[in-house]
């Protein structure tokens, strides 16, 4: 299972037109499912995402996580995280979970961060979404369980 996360001021995503989803401070998550993520995958990640210092502490330094710097996260499905790019022009997708077995996942990770206590909004599982974001720093980590 992968994160992607950016630390942004606001996100947003639409789909048809519809907001589904925004926050202001806080987390972008672009989420990625691979074949054999379980629960305690997703767990781990929903543990790591959570508490990754990525926010400043009031001496300037990436000291807090963002519960602790008052922020939400916007989880956003992203199934091309899994791609294999070692070779070719093309990317595979052979590593990504099924579609049945990604959205299981998808919506578990979302409740494991909701039932953490954090506001968490979400985009729409397989929708064409319009992302919309200001990262702040630029501040971006790849996560992977």
């Amino acid at each position: 299972m992968i994160a992607l996360i950016q630390r942004v001021s606001e996100a947003s995503v639409t789909v048809d037109g519809q907001v589904t989803g925004a926050i202001g401070k806080g987390l972008l998550v672009l989420l990625g499912v691979e074949k054999g993520d379980d629960e305690a995958k997703a767990k781990r990640l929903r543990d790591k995402v959570l508490g990754y210092r990525v926010f400043e502490d009031d001496n300037g330094k990436m000291n807090l996580n963002v519960q602790q710097a008052g922020g939400s996260v916007l989880v956003v499905s992203q199934f091309t995280l899994a791609a294999d790019t070692k070779s070719g022009m093309r990317p595979s997708f052979s590593t990504g979970a099924h579609p049945t077995d990604a959205e299981r996942m998808y919506e578990y990770f979302v409740a494991c961060c909701k039932d953490n206590g954090i506001q968490t909004e979400t985009g729409i599982f397989a929708a064409d979404m319009k992302v919309a974001l200001l990262n702040d720093g630029p501040v971006t980590f790849w996560l992977q369980v």
